[in-house]
């Protein structure tokens, strides 16, 4: 990574928020096809009932691989609060780098939505989905908050709050933090160990990896900040319970529950991801361990012979796709918080920055959602994976700005020391 690394960053990211301006901040989402009343009964059926599921959803599947421009036929365009919360980090970031007051307005604006956006029915702040999420245990109703968007919601807040210090963000984080704290059910798995619910819901199953891994980001990240130990014991718990899911290989589950076990790319990198910012934020060494082994399996199994992302190591089924926009922009999330601990990440990162400018990113400022078996789905989805994809390149160039900085400053310092002498 270098200063014209740098510059086609900061080119990408600018055609990125203009094109922004022009679409507009509702789109179509993966989850499209199946968000109708008729696409819930076709999935719901295909758990009951695989056999005759399969022929159900067999329309949805072939538009999803060959004409995915088909998904404005099954569901309107619609607001996603996790895209929201992504695009009001990355302006905050950019906002940090350049100074620039229209950034910080941007980010503004994407908070004032989220206050918005919230879901009905909770005293305190939450987000979720705003489609019915057909599940194996049935329908996750529109509006039900879940712990995998809390924390981006937490983080965009923060990100804000630490530009202009305004007391209304800080009234919205405590109330984030609080609902994180109270609302998911904790399921002990061993002494001080506990998987956390995905969702409020009293019965909720637990053990999903990456629920427990955002979690105990949140109550770490919201302890540390609004001085709360009881978050930090919570958290601690989760992260014990990540911790204690690693497979000997360093790979994860998606969950504990025997079922579904397979491993893929963007799960995993949730997970590295929420454990390298717990480690940044408490020095803990046993997450340092943790993530070597992690990022081990990651380089030995999910990028493919260039080094470039590939969106499973063990599928949980057939895939209709070769490449997912999200896996790239996790992959460049991961590879920014780890850069220059790992060789091998770090040129995995370098690889799949240039894949996004050389093949992902469109004339027009947007970028491709999938490499499909044949060709390209060019929908731009905001959850899938546009405002991740900006937010993560906004992080790249903020770090290269800051280790560019660090360089100068070091540089100064010894011309100082070499004058002294």
């Amino acid at each position: 990574m270098n200063e014209i690394q740098a510059a086609k960053i900061e080119a990408s990211v600018s055609r990125f928020a203009k094109w922004l301006d022009r679409y507009g901040e509702t789109s179509h989402d993966h989850q499209s096809f199946f968000a109708s009343k008729l696409g819930r009964g076709a999935k719901a059926l295909y758990y009951r009932k695989p056999m005759l599921g399969t022929i159900a959803v067999a329309p949805m599947i072939f538009s999803e691989a060959f004409l995915p421009s088909a998904r404005r036929l099954f569901f309107k365009p619609q607001r996603f609060p996790i895209a929201d919360a992504h695009y009001a980090m990355g302006f905050a970031l950019l906002h940090q780098i350049y100074g620039r007051e229209s950034d910080y307005r941007r980010a503004v604006h994407f908070l004032e939505v989220l206050e918005q956006t919230r879901c009905p029915g909770y005293e305190d702040y939450g987000w979720g989905y705003p489609f019915d999420w057909e599940t194996r245990t049935g329908t996750m109703k529109s509006g039900t908050p879940l712990i995998t968007t809390l924390p981006y919601a937490y983080e965009a807040f923060s990100a804000v709050h630490a530009i202009d210090r305004n007391e209304r963000w800080l009234c919205v984080m405590r109330s984030i933090a609080h609902h994180g704290f109270t609302a998911y059910r904790d399921m002990e798995t061993a002494p001080n160990t506990a998987s956390c619910g995905y969702t409020p819901a009293a019965d909720d199953p637990c053990g999903v990896v990456n629920a427990s891994a955002y979690r105990a980001f949140l109550l770490t990240k919201a302890g540390i900040e609004l001085s709360e130990s009881r978050y930090l014991e919570v958290g601690e718990r989760n992260l014990n319970f990540v911790l204690a899911s690693q497979n000997a290989d360093g790979s994860w589950y998606y969950s504990m529950d025997g079922a579904r076990d397979f491993v893929d790319h963007f799960h995993t990198c949730f997970v590295l991801k929420a454990l390298a910012k717990i480690e940044q934020l408490t020095g803990n060494q046993k997450i340092t361990k943790t993530i070597a082994r992690g990022v081990d399996y990651y380089m030995k199994n999910l990028v493919d012979a260039d080094s470039l992302p590939v969106p499973f190591s063990k599928r949980p089924r057939m895939t209709v796709y070769r490449k997912e926009l999200y896996d790239y922009a996790e992959c460049i999330n991961i590879g920014t918080l780890l850069l220059g601990r790992f060789e091998g990440l770090d040129k995995i990162l370098s690889n799949a920055v240039a894949d996004v400018f050389a093949r992902w990113q469109r004339a027009n400022g947007a970028f491709r959602a999938r490499q499909l078996l044949i060709g390209w789905d060019n929908v731009p989805m905001h959850r899938w994976a546009q405002s991740q994809m900006f937010r993560s390149l906004c992080f790249l160039l903020s770090k290269l700005a800051k280790n560019q900085e660090g360089a100068a400053l070091d540089e100064t310092q010894l011309q100082g020391a070499h004058a002294a002498n």
